[in-house]
């Protein structure tokens, strides 16, 4: 179970075997220790010692970050204790054929993700120029096949994300003012939502690094960085496209999301409350954003730093633009909107059962830890069909 706290000024205290989220006098929620696997806290929420140490008793990932869902840090369970499969991970990372052969399996996955949503943007929307978009990532995954070495599998990860973002725009009911990707600070709606539910992916993916006994630092497709998960960033790489990219086209496409649910952080503006009914529409009526790969048969806030590049890192855009952020209610349904999302489930062909989302990142992990041990040759991503 993954609980989620937003009550600004609330304090999380214990009480017996459980949580309190309580403000005041008013208990807002009971989380129940043996059934939380994470704790997700926004903004100003404190925990007190007592529950803090219950926290670390039943060895719950406990991630802090802002109001808006910038990641700051987390408490982290113990550290796993396998030494052995650690120093392997560092290890391995100078095998240069072992990394290009991993790498190359990532971005083959990222990018026949890519493409397929293209595709199903250009069939439901007539919009040739995403199948255009498609068909070039498609190239470039030729190209990918015959890399040798791993800055030109950045390279072309990098053209194709381009390329995507290029086509993406296109899967819009409404125009939402995307254009491009910018990240820091997202200066239109669809750039807040995609950073806010990378930030949940990552938060997702970090949990299943842990799971599975690996160190979430040295990766083969990111650079090895002070303070970046690389490996985490590199399990995350598939889930893009399948999770977050897909349940923004049906957040905005649905009306879950509307334009009067975002401010601009500066200058004040007013904007009008969301006068919409708060239950969560089923976004499994998006024909773009399918929230079960299996419904493709029918026809179809911020992440940590994350380059994939070994040179400096670029000055911070100046866009002349303010920060696009979510209105508290609206947050709310992007969370719950991404849940039900993670619960849903799909025929996983490597478990050869069915899966939910949440599910298949834990079993992706695990298939990352048997591929660095030996168990297995090849990773094979999940893909979107």
């Amino acid at each position: 179970m993954i609980a989620y706290v937003k009550t600004q000024g609330a304090r999380i205290i214990q009480e017996g075997r459980h949580l309190l989220v309580r403000k005041g006098d008013t208990i807002y929620k009971t989380l129940f220790t043996y059934k939380l696997d994470q704790i997700l806290l926004f903004g100003n929420i404190e925990v007190t010692h007592n529950a803090m140490c219950q926290i670390m008793r039943n060895n719950i990932d406990t991630v802090f970050l802002t109001r808006y869902g910038r990641y700051l840090g987390r408490l982290a369970p113990v550290e796993a204790k396998n030494v052995f499969l650690r120093k392997r991970q560092y290890l391995i990372q100078q095998d240069l054929h072992f990394c290009v052969h991993l790498a190359k399996s990532i971005v083959a996955g990222k990018l026949s993700n890519m493409a397929t949503l293209l595709m199903r943007i250009k069939r439901s929307k007539k919009e040739t120029e995403a199948g255009n978009m498609a068909h070039q990532i498609q190239d470039l995954m030729t190209n990918l096949s015959e890399a040798d070495d791993i800055n030109s599998v950045r390279g072309y990860e990098g053209r194709a994300s381009a390329l995507f973002f290029k086509g993406f725009p296109y899967g819009f009911v409404e125009d939402m003012g995307f254009t491009k990707r910018v990240r820091r600070p997202p200066t239109d709606p669809v750039n807040s939502v995609l950073s806010l539910l990378y930030t949940f992916l990552m938060n997702r993916v970090y949990s299943a690094v842990r799971i599975a006994g690996l160190d979430p630092y040295p990766g083969f497709l990111h650079t090895n960085d002070y303070g970046r998960f690389s490996l985490v960033l590199d399990l995350m790489e598939e889930f893009r496209t399948i999770i977050a990219d897909t349940l923004t086209l049906s957040l905005f496409n649905l009306k879950i999301l509307q334009k009067d649910d975002f401010i601009r952080e500066a200058p004040p503006e007013r904007g009008s409350a969301y006068s919409g009914n708060d239950a969560i529409a089923d976004i499994t009526a998006d024909p773009i954003g399918l929230i079960s790969m299996n419904d493709a048969a029918t026809e179809e806030f911020d992440l940590p730093e994350q380059r994939m590049e070994e040179a400096p890192a670029p000055p911070a855009q100046v866009t002349g633009k303010y920060p696009v952020k979510l209105k508290r209610e609206a947050f709310t349904r992007v969370i719950d909107a991404f849940e039900k999302k993670l619960t849903t489930t799909f025929h996983y062909p490597p478990a050869e059962r069915q899966l939910t989302y949440g599910e298949a990142i834990i079993f992706q992990a695990g298939q990352f830890r048997k591929v660095i041990e030996g168990q297995i040759e090849v990773y094979q991503p999940i893909l979107l069909r």
